[in-house]
């Protein structure tokens, strides 16, 4: 019998985010003021999307990897026409979940 949690996660945008870190975050990050946890984030979201665009994976041990993957050019089809379509080969940044990550949502 699974004992996981069947209820849906809530959604939170990047304002409500930083007021959960400086009130309901680690104890010891509490001392934030919303200012400066907005800085922090920043600082981290900008540095992943440099690290990426710089073709760099990034691996947070426990936390989770940040990675491309290249996707090839392929033959598509439009889903409102039916028509055929070429889509160009792009890189695809990904999100692996790391074992703590994983085990906090079950």
């Amino acid at each position: 019998m699974s004992t996981h949690n069947k209820k849906e996660p809530k959604k939170m945008n990047k304002t409500e985010f930083i007021a959960f870190m400086t009130d309901h975050g680690h104890t010891s990050y509490k001392t934030l003021t919303k200012a400066e946890a907005e800085k922090a984030l920043n600082l981290v979201l900008d540095s992943v999307i440099s690290a990426i665009k710089s073709h760099h994976n990034i691996n947070i041990t426990g936390f989770g990897s940040f990675e491309i993957h290249h996707r090839k050019a392929r033959e598509g089809r439009n889903p409102k026409t039916g028509a055929k379509m070429k889509i160009d080969a792009y890189n695809q940044p990904t999100f692996r979940a790391g074992r703590k990550m994983k085990e906090a949502c079950n």
